[in-house]
């Protein structure tokens, strides 16, 4: 009997394979092409509108609309509302990162709601919410009038309605990195005798110091710029309850269009600001990642 042997067949070469994201040119094109006319349509043309607009007649009238007393308070109150509202969120921001992050506990999914509550409810809802606790009117107007305390049309109501608006933002930046993390560092340095206070300070705090900045610039930026809840606790009084979003209303509907273009380039500026240091820390986060 004659044996025969049949030769391996060659390796066949794998298949190509063809990456999910991986589209023709003139797709990518058309894609690319789409986000660039949109972010030129509704971000680059209106900031072009802005600054053309406030110095269109001049340069003095320009400087002109920030000598306004009524624009100086503006400010003047917009800044403070911002440094009061902007630590009380950092303090409950991280506050209620690391209790939802490193620990268990009864009704920490409905703390986590609580949280997000100012991103499902309307700024104005939550301005009128305020009004009817704290108006002459309200829940507690009547004691509040005994005392002489004044909070809805002063700047205390502005403060509580700004506070309210952000206090999401730090707190959403520092959960999901706390998440990340895990509690194996803070453990091994309670284990070593480490105090809480410690840990706190040594090793969550300088873990999260990025997404703590970008969490506080994402909230000093909402806080300058918010107009519903503080337009309905606010009064609109000149020089005592205005911030910049209401004077540049003000302004608008009085027909003085170079000197509400000019507070709103302003805002402007300081959103480009916010912007740039937004970007810096992303790339920052980025970098730490990566090490």
């Amino acid at each position: 009997m004659v044996s025969t042997t049949t030769a391996p067949s060659a390796p066949q070469a794998p298949p190509t394979l063809r990456r999910a994201t991986t589209e023709p040119p003139w797709v990518q094109f058309l894609l690319i092409g789409t986000a660039l006319a949109f972010c030129v349509l509704f971000l680059i043309v209106p900031l072009i509108a802005v600054f053309s607009e406030a110095l269109a007649k001049g340069v003095e009238l320009y400087f002109a609309a920030f000598q306004d007393p009524d624009a100086l308070a503006a400010v003047g109150l917009t800044l403070l509302t911002a440094a009061i509202s902007v630590p009380l969120n950092l303090v409950f921001g991280v506050a209620a990162a690391w209790c939802i992050a490193k620990f268990d506990f009864a009704g920490k999914n409905f703390l986590l709601t609580l949280v997000d509550l100012p991103f499902s409810v309307s700024p104005v809802i939550a301005g009128v919410i305020f009004v009817l606790m704290f108006g002459s009117q309200g829940w507690f107007g009547p004691w509040l009038s005994d005392n002489d305390i004044k909070i809805i049309f002063a700047v205390p109501g502005i403060v509580l309605a700004t506070t309210f608006v952000t206090f999401p933002f730090i707190a959403r930046e520092l959960i999901p990195l706390m998440q990340e993390q895990g509690t194996e560092q803070e453990e091994t340095a309670l284990v070593l005798g480490a105090s809480g206070w410690q840990t706190f300070m040594r090793i969550t705090l300088p873990n999260v110091r990025w997404a703590l900045l970008y969490g506080v610039i994402l909230c000093n930026a909402r806080a300058m710029g918010e107009f519903g809840a503080v337009s309905v606790v606010s009064g609109h009084i000149r020089g005592l309850t205005n911030t910049m979003p209401l004077h540049v209303e003000i302004l608008y509907n009085e027909y003085n269009f170079v000197a509400a273009f000019a507070v709103s380039s302003l805002l402007a500026v300081l959103a480009l600001i916010t912007l740039l240091l937004k970007s810096f820390i992303e790339w920052r986060i980025e970098q730490q990642h990566q090490e």
